[in-house]
């Protein structure tokens, strides 16, 4: 009986080639033996080589059957794989889907937010112009408190006894020298006309 070969290190094709060739020798030899039988010449020799040839041949049929028992076993490997690979290519176009919609998401986000910037802008561009004209206003107001009260002190020969930035103070002297005015122009238009009766 001659020494098996490793059939792992062949390919599953490779071995059913040479288990054919294999069965196919045996075959050849199972022919010789019925030609010989048929002649007469048959010899103890030859009849023990039969069942060492059946051997061999129940030998091959288990190994053709272990072969396409490990095939079909790759072909499922095969198939789970196939089947695996597609599921990861499903869920990655699902997460790449659910990616574009959050990006799609974030810059709408985004543009409302430059929006609401650009008005926020504006309207501080806008309290700032007021801001500034209110203050420009204010300034001449009080430029125009100090002078009155400047030509109230002259009026009166008295000294600027406030601060230049009491604008208040200012005023208060300004309002009360219009009173007094006022009172004394009053007194004197009471007075002209008793004065004219006399």
């Amino acid at each position: 009986k001659p020494p098996e070969q490793n059939v792992d290190h062949f390919p599953p094709l490779l071995r059913l080639l040479e288990k054919k060739q294999e069965l196919a020798a045996v075959d050849q030899g199972l022919q010789a033996q019925k030609e010989t039988r048929g002649k007469g010449s048959e010899s103890p020799l030859q009849f023990q080589e039969i069942p060492e040839l059946v051997a061999r041949f129940d030998g091959l049929v288990d190994t053709q059957a272990a072969l396409k028992l490990a095939e079909r076993k790759r072909q499922v490997e095969l198939d789970e794989t196939r089947a695996q690979l597609h599921r990861l290519r499903e869920a990655k176009q699902d997460e790449l889907l659910h990616l574009g919609q959050q990006r799609a998401q974030l810059r709408e986000q985004l543009e409302a937010a430059h929006e609401r910037t650009l008005q926020w802008e504006s309207k501080w561009t806008q309290i700032q112009n007021t801001a500034a004209a209110k203050t420009l206003l204010l300034g001449r107001t009080r430029m125009s408190v100090l002078n009155l009260y400047q030509l109230v002190c002259l009026r009166q020969s008295q000294p600027l006894a406030l601060d230049v930035e009491d604008t208040e103070g200012q005023l208060e002297e300004v309002k009360q020298f219009i009173l007094n005015l006022s009172a004394t122009l009053t007194s004197l238009a009471q007075d002209k006309p008793t004065a004219t009766a006399s």
